[in-house]
């Protein structure tokens, strides 16, 4: 079982890099750190992005258990995997082909610099129902962890930990600033500029990227 659990979890890390790593899962949390307290809420922000992503996962996870037993993998989870991968791909090339109409992050955004901390908890666990990307890819981990044969316990670790990496780079500038917030203040505004002008391309490159390592992960099962 250890072993199961440890290719899981490697299994993981490129989906919840799909979250950690998108320009629309990391500006936010930027942005929310420019309202009138920012400590506050950001951290608040925070906890509502990383409760939102787990409790997608556990959802889907929950979802695979009317499939098939947690402990059991089921036969068709390498088909999921190989049509998630595709669908990761064909979305990434969609996002290359239309970059140029996309140079600046959604208007919504702006008003993340007024939020109050209580609002900024639920506008992030929002954030990863309304957002597609974030949607998905929880859906797949969530599967992925499901149909894996971990047990119950295993499954909601493994929750956990998608969450945590999926998270981690919202957490980072964050927990930064509530350190030292005036030595990140700068540096994070030329972050958030440079994934301003760049987010679809990077977004379009990453899911490629990812869809291919799932596609291959998928493959490898069936044979």
């Amino acid at each position: 079982m250890t072993g199961v659990w440890g290719a899981v979890l490697m299994e993981l890390i490129p989906l919840a890099l799909v979250v950690a790593l998108s320009p629309l899962s990391i500006i936010p949390g930027v942005l929310v750190l420019h309202t009138e307290r920012p400590r506050e809420t950001g951290l608040a922000f925070l906890l509502g992005w990383l409760v939102g992503l787990a409790a997608l996962a556990a959802i889907f996870v929950a979802v695979s258990d009317l499939f098939g037993r947690l402990d059991e993998p089921p036969p068709w989870a390498s088909w999921l995997r190989i049509a998630i991968g595709a669908a990761l791909m064909v979305f990434g090339v969609y996002r290359w082909l239309t970059r140029h109409k996309s140079e600046h992050s959604p208007a919504w955004m702006r008003s993340l610099t007024t939020v109050s901390p209580g609002r900024a908890t639920v506008t992030a666990m929002a954030l990863t129902v309304v957002n597609p990307k974030v949607l998905f890819v929880s859906a797949a981990a969530g599967l992925a962890i499901g149909t894996a044969g971990l047990g119950r316990a295993g499954a909601w670790s493994s929750v956990v930990y998608y969450a945590l990496v999926a998270g981690s780079t919202v957490a980072i500038p964050i927990l930064a600033y509530a350190i030292s917030p005036a030595r990140m203040h700068d540096p994070l505004q030329r972050l958030k500029d440079w994934m301003e002008r760049n987010h679809a391309t990077l977004v379009a490159a990453i899911l490629v990227v990812i869809g291919l390592l799932v596609l291959y992960k998928g493959i490898h099962g069936l044979i």
